[in-house]
């Protein structure tokens, strides 16, 4: 179900990578219908339990049916967007429903991502108590009722089959953390293979808040014209829970460089120090 006038772009990545800060700036321009994490307690259980094969694709289809397919039949604007990371997880689904859609994937260095969700928000990701009632309901859901559709509770935990499946249960909260950003980016990559390439984007953070070429080619893909008052947005971050840069200790840096090696040497980062955030 697709509106004839209406495009929906989805903008996907790990988390903590200017999903939100786009989302907002995005808002603002007429004929454009603009979200953060559309729905975000309806469609994060459904990606992680697709993510983590425990529903089908038919069964997720369904569901974003009902939230996204909805939402998009009924909107009156030129570009409906949806900015969250809950999306990496179902971009195949939302490619089949919506074969028009563009998609964007904004990639932001592993390093600053983990170091964002662990101090700033570890209280919602992979925290071990979560993780536990995930995994009791997983392994016993006769016993254990559905965990509730709370952020907190729908972190994908690897299966049987997945890689980390035997070594998850022992991860530190931190291991965890990197654990998503590595996952996430791995799966990104393979779904944006299946999109035509004129319907997909792929671009470093970094590179937006730092090049106006960069950011003048991310409005040429939305077929938006450009103007620079959107580059000075971007100069100040917009989705700060706690206005400090923390770094990453080198015990750390060496637990992340454990899962995101290969992503952060196929994104530019290996060679390149960490970026130092202006509040």
């Amino acid at each position: 179900m697709e509106s004839q006038k209406t495009t929906p772009v989805f903008i996907v990545g790990s988390g903590r990578s200017g999903t939100r800060s786009l989302g907002l700036m995005l808002a603002g321009i007429d004929g454009i219908e603009s979200h953060h994490e559309y729905l975000c307690t309806h469609i994060q259980p459904i990606a992680a339990q697709y993510a983590m094969k425990l529903i089908s694709k038919n069964e997720c289809k369904r569901a974003i049916l009902d939230l996204h397919g909805n939402a998009i039949f009924y909107s009156k604007a030129r570009l409906w967007i949806d900015a969250s990371n809950k999306l990496s997880w179902i971009i195949k689904p939302l490619y089949e429903l919506f074969p028009s859609a563009k998609f964007i994937h904004v990639v932001r260095d592993g390093r600053k991502v983990v170091s964002s969700f662990y101090h700033k928000l570890s209280p919602e990701i992979y925290d071990d108590e979560s993780v536990a009632v995930l995994s009791s309901w997983i392994h016993n859901p006769r016993k254990y009722p559905k965990p509730p559709p709370e952020k907190k509770y729908w972190w994908n935990i690897p299966q049987k089959g997945q890689k980390f499946y035997k070594e998850f249960p022992a991860f530190s909260q931190f291991e965890r953390i990197c654990y998503h950003w590595a996952e996430a980016l791995q799966v990104i990559s393979k779904s944006f293979k299946e999109i035509p390439s004129t319907q997909r984007l792929e671009v470093r953070l970094e590179d937006l808040v730092n090049q106006k070429k960069t950011l003048r080619n991310f409005f040429d893909f939305l077929s938006i014209p450009y103007e620079d008052h959107y580059y000075e947005y971007l100069q100040k971050p917009r989705n700060v829970f706690f206005p400090m840069d923390f770094n990453l200790t080198d015990e750390q840096t060496s637990q992340f460089m454990s899962f995101g090696k290969d992503a952060m040497k196929k994104f530019g980062y290996t060679s390149k120090k960490t970026s130092k955030m202006n509040y």
